[in-house]
């Protein structure tokens, strides 16, 4: 099991959205993740968007990060890498605390603004298996792309 947590760097403050990801429905798979501040996405940019949120859950699973279904359509909106894999030792890393970030292109000829407490997207954790002879044995120094090029 594991479980959802607000970032260092927002505890204490009451300026931001504060909630935690969470299933819509008894059979949801994904747990909705909540911007915490109102951001501009820039016109055919990519606007990297900090949830506040770290998960800390099993070495042998993965949180992946997935779009709304709306979003494409409705806001323009896609997430630039199509998933996002957030491992198990990301949680607490040095540089950002394993904090989980959105980083969506928009695709529109105008900005798109997003409000604090808008959906995001939503985190799917998953099982993965690795092979007999998987001989990985580096450490997670940082956050975002730190396990190199």
């Amino acid at each position: 099991m594991g479980n959802f947590e607000f970032v260092k760097r927002l505890k204490g403050k009451c300026d931001f959205y504060d909630r935690l990801p969470e299933r819509s429905t008894s059979n949801s798979a994904g747990y909705d993740f909540y911007n915490t501040n109102d951001v501009i996405c820039k016109s055919h940019e990519i606007t990297m968007i900090p949830t506040g949120i770290k998960a800390k859950f099993p070495e042998d699973e993965v949180l992946l990060l997935f779009n709304r279904s709306s979003n494409p359509k409705k806001k323009g909106l896609i997430i630039l890498n199509g998933v996002g894999v957030i491992d198990s030792d990301y949680y607490n890393n040095n540089e950002n605390d394993g904090e989980i970030a959105f980083v969506f292109y928009n695709m529109l000829d105008h900005d798109v603004r997003l409000e604090a407490g808008e959906k995001l997207g939503q985190g799917i954790f998953m099982k993965f298996a690795k092979i007999d002879n998987d001989a990985a044995e580096g450490e997670r120094t940082g956050g975002f792309g730190s396990t190199g090029k």
